[in-house]
């Protein structure tokens, strides 16, 4: 178990969530699902299960350092990792790689968004458990899979070959290829297929074979991260990240290593997970009202209103009358009403007022 850590990626803007996610405080930071706790910390307190405090590293933008330390004290400021630029996934992982070898050459990892619903913790956590053995015997960069139940467009897919044996594991295949967010019909054509899964964007591999998949497949990156590995836990880490980041090209690890490796594999497995990325996907896992409206806030009237997604702060009064399938999301100075069926157009909407009325509201 001590050899075994967590980076838990934090970094996202979460604008699929606007208004209720802002730059200032994105989704990882809200409870959006009403349990007390954030999907940050939710992500925390999941996988505290099989990892102790001190090997959690969390990356994150550089103005999300106070709130990283206000919701998780469990950490020392020293495993909160700063991003100054937003360069997708690689170069997160790259610093949080060698940040960890810094400590010990001997680990394994487990990567993973921080904004994710997770419903049947007990077998997310046998399946963590069952990932960490296969990679702590196997050279082998293992991510999980989700078996779809509908044509989703937001999510990647992974194509598997056949399953391939490790001990008792009936769950474990080779990965033939990666598809990210295609259209209905292709992912209709997956789903159909039965030979297609989600991808959870959940990673697991030992410290050197992530180490080594970088110097194969992203050697510039791995090459700027190694020249000043001597700088890490110095005063001059700061500098050399800065310049580190300005350098580095922006790509996530799917494109630049997980489509090009040939050792990656996928334990699929049902432990009730969606990434939570979307309005939709918000309606699609928790429970409705009788009229199929998602309500948030205790001061909310609806008539004549069905199939609804309404989040407004408990502070407002909110009458809803004859609306049917839309989305009414308020939080402070901005309110949105958007038909459900239209929420792609959610992204515009953030970058138009961002030109029109200013970086404050978005």
């Amino acid at each position: 178990m001590n050899n075994n850590f967590c980076v838990i990626m934090a970094g996202g803007v979460g604008s699929r969530f606007w208004p209720l996610s802002r730059t200032v405080r994105p989704k990882q930071f809200l409870d959006i699902l009403g349990t007390g706790r954030t999907f940050l910390q939710q992500t925390y307190d999941r996988f505290a299960k099989i990892i102790p405090p001190e090997n959690f590293l969390v990356v994150t933008s550089v103005n999300y350092l106070d709130l990283i330390k206000e919701q998780l004290p469990e950490l020392k400021e020293e495993q909160i990792l700063l991003e100054p630029l937003r360069r997708n996934t690689a170069p997160c992982l790259a610093y949080a790689a060698n940040k960890i070898r810094s400590k010990t050459e001997d680990a394994n990892l487990i990567v993973t968004p921080s904004d994710h619903l997770i419903l049947k913790e007990d077998e997310f956590i046998h399946q963590l458990e069952n990932g960490l053995d296969f990679v702590s015997e196997k050279e082998a960069l293992l991510t999980l899979g989700i078996k779809p139940n509908r044509p989703e467009t937001g999510y990647g897919y992974i194509q598997v070959k056949k399953p391939r044996k490790f001990k008792e594991l009936d769950n474990l295949y080779k990965v033939k290829t990666f598809t990210e967010k295609p259209n209905e019909e292709m992912a209709s054509i997956f789903v159909d297929s039965g030979e297609f899964y989600w991808n959870s964007g959940i990673f697991i591999s030992s410290l050197q074979t992530m180490l080594e998949a970088f110097q194969q497949h992203l050697t510039e990156i791995a090459l700027k991260f190694e020249n000043g590995r001597k700088l890490l836990n110095t005063g001059n880490e700061v500098p050399f990240i800065k310049k580190t980041y300005s350098e580095c090209p922006s790509i996530s690890i799917d494109y630049g290593i997980m489509e090009k490796a040939t050792n990656v594999y996928v334990l699929t497995a049902d432990f009730g997970w969606s990434d939570l990325g979307t309005w939709g996907s918000l309606y699609e896992n928790k429970e409705k009202d009788e009229n199929g409206n998602l309500i948030s806030g205790d001061n909310i009237l609806t008539y004549d209103t069905e199939n609804c997604i309404v989040n407004i702060s408990n502070e407002k009064v909110a009458v809803i009358h004859g609306l049917d399938g839309y989305i009414v999301a308020e939080s402070n100075d901005t309110l949105m009403i958007c038909r459900r069926e239209d929420e792609l157009q959610i992204k515009k909407f953030v970058t138009d007022v961002r030109i029109k009325k200013g970086d404050s509201l978005v």
